[in-house]
């Protein structure tokens, strides 16, 4: 892979010059100071540089905080190159539909703005109606992270750049709890005074606002075109064939209906093989039919923490690509929850624990999800199986129906 920067003093000129941003230098003296080096700092570069700085100890949450400020640093660098994929491909997808979701969250922003100034509660029942159609469209905007997060930031990861996808991730969550905050408000208007209610909804609409256009810009300018840079031209087809599985916000935008040349995949003779177990013999074929049967979600991490197979049922309850295979675990976690995943890992390693039980609402539906260690004969450790299932109807069940009762 080709070497970020055309020189290691360039590179540590743009680390020094972060060091002294997280230092609380004025950054505005910093521009003139580093003048030369800022305006020649290209995306990739100052995305490597920020992976750098957290490996030497600079931590994740600290350069999310001062991300804003290294944009206002590097924005005239950054902008006079533009990323500009061809239509058809999945960056010029992901642009595209920062505009469509901008423009819904704008068009939120100035409905609140109006409603402020409301004292009429007929008036106000309209804007609000207005609000929660727009809300609703929004919920759409949730695909257009989960192709991110399961698609193309593990291929980022493959090519080294690690640390700005999980910065991006915990952006992602932010906004998830935005919105999560946005309808907690409307699901407490009773109890809340009026203006208390206008005041508190505008608050958080400016804050939607403000944290997803500055996160659009970054990737915009930093993390796509780094995409760009990095990911071959023969990868960009399964990275398409992956999107499309998992689907688009609200409608299929314009630049998703253009087709991709997908590469042709030799198919081995190996399904027809017979894989022999103590128990009977089963063929590829079989074997992967029973997996994606089962009414369960199955997910197997090996022993060094990377995600090798993972099973396809017919109705999936969490998103899995294989942009995910070959990724390590802790990769496809928010940040949030890698103190959780790495303790459960851990004492499955010791043979301290021989589960670990959780289970969470999705809607109106009940998930129960299971994580057991894998062992060898000898007993040592081979890896973890996560197991995932719907238990809402199983739950519900009373009495008896026994196999004399069918039909």
């Amino acid at each position: 892979m080709e070497e970020f920067g055309k020189s290691k003093d360039k590179k540590e000129l743009l680390k020094l010059l972060i060091r002294k941003l997280h230092e609380g230098a004025d950054p505005e003296t910093l521009k003139a100071e580093f003048k030369d080096v800022i305006g020649h700092a290209d995306a990739s570069e100052i995305a490597r540089v920020e992976e750098e700085l957290i490996r030497e100890g600079v931590s994740r949450d600290d350069i999310q905080k001062l991300c804003d400020v290294h944009l206002s640093i590097f924005r005239e660098a950054l902008e006079r190159v533009r990323a500009t994929p061809p239509p058809g491909n999945p960056i010029h997808i992901l642009q595209e539909e920062h505009r469509l979701i901008s423009e819904l969250v704008s068009e939120h922003n100035s409905v609140v703005k109006r409603l402020v100034g409301v004292e009429d509660p007929k008036v106000a029942d309209e804007e609000i109606m207005r609000l929660k159609d727009i809300e609703e469209r929004l919920k759409g905007e949730e695909s257009h992270y989960l192709r991110e997060e399961n698609v193309l930031f593990p291929h980022l990861e493959k090519h080294g750049i690690v640390e700005p996808p999980a910065i991006m991730w915990m952006e992602h969550d932010k906004i998830r709890g935005l919105k999560k905050n946005l309808q907690n408000i409307h699901a407490n208007r009773q109890s809340m005074k009026f203006q208390d209610f206008k005041a508190n909804l505008e608050k958080i609409s400016n804050s939607i606002l403000e944290t997803v256009s500055n996160h659009f810009y970054k990737e915009n300018n930093i993390l796509f075109p780094t995409a760009l840079r990095v990911i071959g031209e023969d990868e960009w087809p399964s990275i398409r064939s992956q999107f499309d599985e998992l689907g688009y916000f609200i409608f299929t935008p314009e630049p998703a209906k253009m087709a991709m040349t997908l590469s042709k995949e030799v198919v081995s003779g190996a399904a027809s093989r017979n894989v022999a177990f103590e128990t009977g013999e089963l063929s590829i074929e079989e074997i992967e039919s029973i997996f994606n049967t089962l009414p369960v979600e199955i997910t197997y991490v090996d022993k060094d923490d990377t995600v090798r197979y993972y099973s396809q049922t017919k109705d999936r309850i969490f998103v899995r690509t294989k942009a995910v295979l070959g990724r390590k675990v802790q990769q496809c976690h928010p940040q949030k929850s890698l103190h959780a995943v790495n303790k459960i890992l851990d004492e499955f390693r010791r043979g301290l624990r021989e589960s670990a039980d959780f289970w969470i609402r999705l809607k109106d539906r009940l998930i129960y999800i299971r994580y057991f260690p894998i062992r060898g004969k000898g007993g040592e450790y081979l890896g973890c199986l996560e197991v995932t299932q719907d238990i809402t109807d199983i739950k519900r069940l009373e009495g008896e129906k026994r196999l004399l009762d069918w039909p």
